[in-house]
Order: structure tokens, then C-alpha cells, then sequence
């Protein structure tokens, strides 16, 4: 039966091999900017960023794993190979050794912003506006809240005839409710906090799906409110009501 040490000394093999076939993509991406810039064709192609993103998906389903979490991992690398096809002639000095990139404890457990969460006055008019360039808008189960997505971004519009956001918007307008980023551990990026007397809004809340949020006080010098959020459930779309009961959390906190 294997221990932890050789099942870690497997994840490194793999993690070793997954870089070696990143190297291996980046040369080819290389390749192809050069029959590009020598043919004068356009570095972003729609057509074939869709049939990457959907083959790849449909390879992550018949391997049995997540395609949002494979769509995430392939957006990054079309968004790396679209930076080699712009500056591949570019002369660049590049690193020769790991430099200490994680400088806080807090750097080693935040992976991304999972969504932000937006105020609006008027929900009729912000979703037009976000469909207009290019998101997909869908109202939730709450009729009050819609969810716009594009791209690998959620934004999360909560619009008025609700206590708690009435208050808001008149306090602040619409705007920036705040900015959730998606954490390894939520509670112990709690506790990280605590220890460094970040003032906190909310202990950590769960949802029917594992989701843990807790939220930062409002910070009156950058006007920005931050929620923690770590996804240990099921991966499942916004649910206007979990976000209603968050929102009606935060103006009773």
C-alpha cells in the first residue's frame, strides 16, 4: 500500500511530465506565430479558440474530469500562447532559477477571483449594457439577481426591491458590492486574517452545495469589500438565493 511520500513523489512525476508537454505546446505555438506573421494572418482565430475549448472539453468529460475546471486550465493556455504569438521576436531576459514568488501565506492559498458581485440601480439596464459586449446574461432562480458570464468571468448583478440592497444603493449607487476570491481553505484563510487583525464581517457560512464564504469588513480607504470563498461541493451554477441570503447577511452584520 502506498504512502504519502510515494504518492507525492507520483504527483511530482506527473506535475514534472505536464511541464514538459507545456514545453513542448509552447515551441509548437512558437512554430505556428512564425507561419503567421510570414503569411500575415491574424493571431486571434474565434473559430479555432472554440473548437479548443469544446474538444477539450468533451476529452476532460471522457476522462472523467470537470470540463469547467479543464476549460479554466485551456483558457490560460490560449491566453499564454496568444502572448508568444505577439512578443515572440521580442528579445526578453529570461529567468534562469525559482525566485521566492510566495511572499505571504495568503499568496499560497488564493488561486483566482471566482466572481464579483455589483449593486445595480437598474437590472434591466446593466444586463443590456453587459450583453452588449459579449456576456451571457441568465436571470437565477431570484428574479432580482443575474448572472453574466464570458469567458471564464462571472459577474453577479443583484438589482433593487430588496431591504438589504435598497440600503446599499442608497449609501453607495451601484457599483462594486465586492470581489470574491476563490481560496484552497476558506476558514483558514479565516483565521489567517484573524491573526493579522484584518477586520472581519462574517464567520464562515455554508452552503447546501459546500460552499464556504465569509466576508471582510467594507475598507473605507479603497471602498472594496472582500468575500473568501472556497468551492468544496459540487460544482454547480450562481444560485440567486444563496447569494440573496449573503447579501441580507452582510447589511445585518
Amino acid at each position: 500500500m502506498s504512502n504519502l511520500s510515494d504518492l507525492r513523489k507520483e504527483i511530482d512525476d506527473i506535475d514534472a511530465a505536464i511541464i514538459e508537454l507545456l514545453a513542448q505546446r509552447m515551441e509548437v505555438c512558437r512554430e505556428v506565430a512564425d507561419l503567421k506573421s510570414q503569411s500575415n494572418t491574424a493571431v486571434i482565430q474565434p473559430q479555432r479558440v472554440r473548437e479548443v475549448l469544446t474538444t477539450r472539453r468533451q476529452w476532460a468529460i471522457d476522462n472523467d474530469v470537470d470540463p469547467d475546471f479543464a476549460e479554466q486550465l485551456f483558457r490560460i493556455l490560449l491566453s499564454e500562447t496568444h502572448r508568444i504569438e505577439v512578443a515572440h521576436d521580442k528579445k526578453f531576459d529570461k529567468p534562469t532559477k525559482v525566485a521566492d514568488v510566495l511572499v505571504s501565506t495568503l499568496d499560497a492559498v488564493a488561486c483566482r477571483i471566482d466572481h464579483v458581485v455589483v449593486a445595480v440601480a437598474n437590472l434591466a439596464a446593466a444586463s443590456t449594457f453587459l450583453a452588449s459586449i459579449g456576456f451571457s446574461t441568465t436571470i437565477t432562480d431570484d428574479a432580482g439577481i443575474v448572472v453574466a458570464e464570458g469567458g471564464g468571468v462571472t459577474v453577479v448583478l443583484v438589482g433593487p426591491g430588496d431591504k438589504a440592497v435598497d440600503k446599499h444603493l442608497q449609501e453607495h449607487g451601484s457599483g462594486v458590492q465586492h470581489i470574491a476570491i476563490e481560496v484552497l481553505n476558506a476558514g483558514y484563510v479565516q483565521e489567517l486574517l484573524k491573526a493579522a487583525n484584518v477586520p472581519l464581517l462574517t464567520d464562515v457560512v455554508v452552503d447546501e452545495h459546500g460552499h464556504e464564504q465569509f466576508f471582510t469588513v467594507l475598507d473605507s480607504s479603497t471602498g472594496v469589500q472582500l468575500g473568501f470563498i472556497s468551492r468544496t461541493g459540487n460544482r454547480v451554477p450562481m444560485n440567486g438565493q444563496n447569494v440573496r441570503a449573503l447579501f441580507r447577511a452582510l447589511g445585518d452584520a
